[in-house]
This record gives structure tokens, sequence and C-alpha cells, in this order.
């Protein structure tokens, strides 16, 4: 919802340099290791294995020292490998905050 306010598909983002419902890139696809193509993180299903696998790589207790909340999560997924140390990545992880809290709250 955060990415694309729940559109699916080959929809791009980042003028043209991300792709998907996930708002993928392609260095984090590859960074992914996850078989098949780039073009399939347009597909969601496709899309969340590939980001299962960034996550799996990245937001790691062993490599962060703790084990990792959702705002690292977050801020990974905005700024790479790690951007849950970089202040850029805030503003998105409030928006994602802001977006789990009201859908919690129904």
């Amino acid at each position: 919802m955060v990415e694309t306010g729940g559109k699916n598909g080959p929809v791009l983002g980042d003028s043209g340099n991300a792709l998907g419902p996930l708002q993928i890139h392609r260095s984090y696809y590859i960074d992914s290791r996850t078989p098949g193509s780039y073009d399939q993180v347009a597909d969601l299903r496709y899309a969340t294995k590939v980001y299962r696998n960034y996550m799996r790589r990245y937001a790691t207790a062993s490599r962060l020292g703790r084990v990792p909340t959702a705002q690292d999560v977050a801020r990974i997924h905005n700024g790479g490998p790690n951007g849950y140390k970089k202040s850029s990545t805030i503003k998105y992880w409030n928006k994602v905050r802001k977006y789990y809290e009201s859908s919690n709250s129904l």
C-alpha cells in the first residue's frame, strides 16, 4: 500500500527505476538472488519472494547485532542493505508506520 497504493502489475516508480507493487529496483532483485527474471517483480507473489530473500540476506540479527524490527525491515527495503542506518529512510518508515497503525486499529 505504501509503495503503490495497492496497484498491482508493471507499475513503474522512481523515474522508471523501480517496478511492481513493491517498487523493486533491479539491484535489489539481483541482491535477493531469487531465480527468475527482473520483469517478474511486477507480480505480487514473485515480488514478495524477492523481498523475503532480500530480507533473509540483510535484515538478520547476526548482521544488525540485534533482532531486526519492523522499522529496520522497512528502512532496508527503502534504502538498501544499510538503510536502517540512513536518516533518509526515516520519512519512508513514518509512512509505513502510519499505514500499519491505521490498518491495525480497524
